[in-house]
């Protein structure tokens, strides 16, 4: 499999020599390092004399950040991977269809994540792998990581307190924010708002079963069930029909 050719963009010398060793470690059989750039002056010169892969790209550096950086890109732009110490940036990131975001010190086992994303994404054997578009990934802030993840992969959203908890291929993130406004940000996949704390992706739900009162027990692929809420049998028999 022919290697991605990577560009690592930092001002700082150490961060980018620190990052250039993970790579060799977790991806040597992934990622070749054909520059290194100290600024967005740099990385124009580069991207107008090198093919990139991928970039991996700080946001904060002197002369401008790294969104300008994307906006000068000449032509397609190569998958893009964010390395910053800020972890604010997160849903502008997913705006400019990042594949990661990364906050320093990145670990080798979190740049292995990121690796085995950045090569689900490229062709193999003569057939494209679908991609999913920016308005299918969801920015979710947990502690100081910020995880891109598939809506079509979240099956369920259940609201506590001031907290939102989601789950999604398998796992359970825990974040802050309300319902309605998580709601409004998952894009044309179709969710369903059943309760008044839950949010459930409509092709994971495998059964619906009345369990009086004007409710239901909502069964999802993954085992998991819910009760809807009473005030939401109208969206319930919208879905049977």
């Amino acid at each position: 499999m022919t290697l991605m050719r990577a560009a690592i963009v930092d001002d700082e010398p150490m961060a980018r020599v620190r990052l250039r060793r993970l790579l060799d470690r977790v991806g040597r059989d992934l990622v070749s390092v054909v520059a290194e750039c100290v600024d967005i002056g740099e990385l124009s010169a580069v991207a107008a004399n090198l093919d990139i892969d991928v970039l991996f790209l700080d946001i904060e550096m002197p002369g401008g950040d790294g969104f300008q950086a994307l906006a000068r890109w000449p032509g397609p732009r190569p998958q893009v991977v964010f390395v910053t110490a800020y972890p604010q940036h997160g849903a502008r990131a997913f705006d400019v269809r990042a594949v990661d975001y990364l906050i320093k010190p990145v670990s080798g086992e979190r740049l292995r994540d990121t690796l085995e994303r950045l090569s689900g994404t490229r062709p193999k054997d003569g057939v494209v792998n679908e991609v999913v578009g920016d308005a299918d990934r969801i920015p979710l802030k947990v502690g100081s990581r910020v995880h891109l993840v598939q809506a079509n992969k979240i099956d369920l959203v259940v609201s506590i307190g001031n907290y939102l908890e989601v789950h999604a291929d398998g796992a359970v993130y825990t974040v802050r924010g309300t319902l309605t406004d998580f709601h409004s940000r998952l894009g044309h996949v179709e969710f369903a708002r059943l309760h008044r704390s839950a949010v459930v992706r409509i092709a994971a739900i495998r059964q619906i079963v009345p369990a009086g009162s004007a409710r239901f027990r909502i069964v999802l692929v993954s085992g998991q069930h819910l009760f809807s809420g009473r005030q939401f049998r109208s969206k319930v028999d919208e879905l049977l029909v």
